[in-house]
């Protein structure tokens, strides 16, 4: 995904939802140049994710050693940038499907972290 981004420009400042909705803009910009039309781009970003995803595990294996072939081959923090990878690829992807896909993601997170995380408590007196 870096790769991608070296054109030179500055994303925008603000939040980060404002930096992926850039990126997802820029990005349907470039797939309706090559005529890839909407449906066919959210296949080809969900494999995006994909290709991110064995790129962390890649990172893993080497940061752990664990291929004797190549042995320690990457860092943790090679890591730490491929899993910041998936999560924007994934970011991205979501907001090219999308145009509310940051209260979609925070419902999600909501309800999924409702799963794990205890309610908040009452607060006294209300």
């Amino acid at each position: 995904m870096t790769e991608e981004l070296h054109g030179g420009g500055t994303p925008p400042d603000g939040t980060a939802w404002e930096t992926v909705r850039a990126l997802a803009a820029h990005f349907d910009a470039a797939s309706a140049e090559l005529g890839v039309v909407p449906p066919q781009s959210h296949v080809l970003q969900v494999l995006k994710i994909g290709e991110e995803f064995g790129e962390a595990a890649q990172a893993l294996i080497g940061a752990t050693g664990t291929n004797p072939r190549k042995g320690r081959s990457h860092g943790w923090e090679d890591v730490h940038d491929e899993v910041c990878d998936v999560i924007i690829t994934g970011m991205v992807t979501l907001a090219r499907m999308r145009p509310d896909a940051a209260e979609h993601f925070a419902g999600q997170l909501a309800l999924k972290a409702g799963r794990f995380l205890p309610a908040p408590a009452a607060a006294d007196g209300a």
